[in-house]
């Protein structure tokens, strides 16, 4: 009987705190829920006032005061396993990037180094008529094989999974792209898109993790890693 009680209570304990079930699976917060700590402002030393907690969300407010700027990880990593729940409003535009170089006198933006996973209003938005501009793309890079995004306003949950230059991104559970980074493959494929030009650009095996401030309402939260 008694070791009956003790099971249920540990099945209470994972499924009622998200935090011990995630950190028992080797994942960790990236985000408390309370505050930016961990994050900061691309170039800067603390997050911009533009992103807002509210009720456990990270929402960037383009209308709130102060500067905005992409949002990025005091932390590096190389090989990692990343969930991140997202929304956005109609006609909104945003995006996961990774691999960033944490030099705005260098580089510039987030996005002069780190791929994107596209987060986007795809009937809202003009870039949901670009081809590999869409929710879920490997942004500018392959098109997602499939869109299992939800409407505007419902939540999605993305991941990106890179081991040992294998990259894995997966939307609502289902696997939408898949490549491997920095073989020659990837270099051609580099070569053919907006980025060719812009030396770096994916060639790093280790960077940080930023959520684009793209000047629209996007919301963030569950955001957690695992290193690989």
């Amino acid at each position: 009987m008694k070791k009956r009680i003790f099971t249920a209570c540990a099945i209470t304990l994972l499924v009622g705190y998200g935090t011990v079930y995630s950190q028992s699976k080797g994942f960790v917060k990236l985000f408390d829920g309370k505050s930016t700590k961990g994050w900061h402002t691309f170039g800067q030393t603390a997050a911009s006032t533009k992103w807002q907690v509210e009720n456990g969300i990270l929402h960037f407010n383009p209308s709130a005061e102060g500067e905005g700027g992409d949002l990025v990880t005091d932390k590096a990593y190389s090989n990692f396993h990343l969930k991140v729940d997202w929304k956005v409003a109609p006609k909104s535009n945003s995006g996961i990037i990774f691999y960033v170089q944490d030099d705005a006198a260098k580089y510039g933006a987030t996005y002069m180094t780190g791929p994107e996973m596209q987060v986007l209003d795809n009937d809202g938005h003009p870039d949901g008529k670009i081809t590999k501009h869409r929710a879920g793309d490997l942004y500018d890079l392959i098109k997602a094989s499939s869109e299992p995004v939800k409407p505007v306003g419902e939540w999605n949950t993305a991941e990106v999974i890179s081991n040992k230059g294998n990259l894995e991104l997966k939307l609502n559970g289902v696997t939408v792209v898949k490549t491997t980074l920095w073989d020659q493959s990837w270099k051609d494929l580099v070569a053919k898109s907006k980025f060719a030009q812009w030396e770096g650009f994916g060639a790093f095996k280790s960077g940080k993790i930023a959520l684009q401030d793209h000047g629209d309402n996007v919301w963030y939260r569950n955001i957690m890693i695992k290193e690989l």
